[in-house]
């Protein structure tokens, strides 16, 4: 009998060749972040039954996109896949996915680790590996995982430019900012529609300070990150910290209204991105009238809380803005339950979550010392639950807002220095520093071009 195999060769249970065409085609899909690749598994799972890993793409789909109603659709199609036979690579796809089901987020990469290892060619497993690394905050395996695949990833393997763009992130995240542009954009020469690709290298120029280079590079190309894409509104919240960074608030303004919130149906990372940039406003004494209230009444409608620590930091962020008391208690009550829960997510609260949930809250309640005193703390162990270095940045954010109206001036100049160290060309850095009365990076013997320049001026 003749076996069936993807586009790079791992055979495939339960299929036929024109099933296993449109199973890589919808690994593509999921890996450019373009098109709908749950219908498709959908379509295959009907047409075939006893298809294991369109079974598995279903289950990984649902529970790397973080919908609350997603666990029981993903645990069904586990054990659909579980009750046909499988070979090794594909029980492996199963096993990982039973465990991140169960909320053992760190196991459940473990064994799709594992998986890639054996089958450094497996698309499916390095992407999976890749998100549950960006959701446990694993910024060496965001790289090391995807490094040790590489060397098997000839110039003509088909789906190339993903494993670039992976890489490309994994490096951006290590700091590696220049290795990580050079893969991001060899991915995007060899595919312009690769969202991760674009994202990669969006988050370099972000990190450099780069902004102007930044709006020149998500406007040059608009249709190859806009259309079909469910990163989009991910990217555009990138191209809307460019025009926040050089104090554009108008056009700041216009992206959130437009692609970043006037969605019909945004999913959850989308109210993620939506909350992160309605608190950087706020926290530059911008009103934002009721798009805090939109916000808040879409968590309402389509999350709930103690599933996912940075999810729910985020959630809290727009209960603050709208000012709805009783979701914040909710939300913060719902954390204490998270605690005491099993899986992964009772450390991500206990670490990082829950003392930053009431450091929002106490923002909003005017404690600002109080604010401070939750958050220094854990600035050092935030990437724990989750997200990217910009991502997060919003913490030390509102820590730096925080000690200037507690009035704790010592502090707020430290925290001025220390972001002007790392973003000489910041005009937001700048800014902290001339609040601060800061004169040169780090003192009067600073010789770098910024202060000899006077960066208070």
């Amino acid at each position: 009998m003749m076996t069936i195999t993807d586009i790079r060769g791992h055979a495939l249970s339960g299929t036929n060749r024109d099933a296993a065409l449109a199973y890589s085609d919808a690994v593509r899909q999921f890996s450019m972040f373009s098109g709908d690749p749950v219908s498709a598994a959908d379509r295959l799972i009907e047409a075939q039954p006893g298809f294991v890993m369109a079974h598995a793409l279903k289950a990984w789909l649902y529970l790397l996109g973080g919908a609350p109603a997603a666990i029981p659709v993903a645990r069904a199609a586990i054990l659909a896949g579980e009750s046909v036979p499988a070979t090794t690579q594909e029980r492996g796809h199963l096993a990982a996915l039973g465990h991140l089901a169960a909320g053992r987020w760190h196991e459940a990469s473990r064994v799709i680790e594992d998986v890639a290892i054996e089958h450094p060619r497996d698309l499916l497993a390095l992407i999976a590996g890749h998100q549950l690394d960006y959701f446990t905050g694993n910024a060496r395996l965001l790289k090391e995982r995807i490094a040790r695949a590489l060397p098997n990833w000839s110039q003509d393997t088909p789906g190339r430019h993903a494993i670039l763009a992976m890489h490309a992130f994994g490096l951006e995240e290590n700091a590696l900012y220049d290795q990580a542009e050079r893969q991001g954009r060899a991915a995007l020469a060899i595919e312009a529609g690769d969202g991760w690709a674009r994202h990669a290298v969006a988050h370099v120029l972000e990190m450099q300070g780069r902004h102007d280079e930044g709006i020149t590079f998500m406007r040059e190309d608009l249709p190859s990150w806009t259309t079909d894409s469910f990163l989009a509104v991910h990217n555009w919240w990138h191209l809307a910290l460019y025009h926040l960074e050089l104090g554009q608030i108008d056009e700041v303004l216009a992206l959130v209204d437009g692609p970043i919130m006037g969605g019909a149906t945004p999913q959850i990372m989308d109210l993620i991105d939506a909350s992160a940039m309605l608190w950087r406003l706020h926290l530059r004494g911008i009103d934002v009238g009721p798009r805090w209230h939109r916000l808040a009444d879409s968590y309402k409608a389509g999350w709930s809380a103690g599933g996912y620590a940075f999810t729910d930091f985020h959630a809290v962020m727009a209960f603050v803005g709208a000012g709805r008391r009783e979701m914040i208690e909710q939300t913060i009550e719902a954390q204490g339950i998270a605690l005491l829960a099993a899986g992964d997510n009772a450390d991500f609260t206990r670490e990082v979550g829950y003392p930053l949930m009431r450091a929002l809250k106490a923002f909003g309640d005017g404690h600002y010392g109080e604010t401070v005193r939750l958050i220094r703390p854990i600035r050092s162990l935030a990437a724990r639950f989750g997200g990217s270095n910009a991502q997060r940045d919003i913490i030390d954010l509102t820590l730096i807002e925080a000690a200037f109206r507690s009035g704790e001036r010592s502090l707020a100049k430290a925290l001025a220095a220390e972001r002007v160290m790392a973003k000489h060309d910041s005009p937001l850095a700048k800014l902290f520093a001339r609040r601060a009365g800061l004169q040169g990076c780090a003192g009067t013997s600073c010789t770098c071009p910024q202060c000899a320049a006077g960066i208070a001026a």
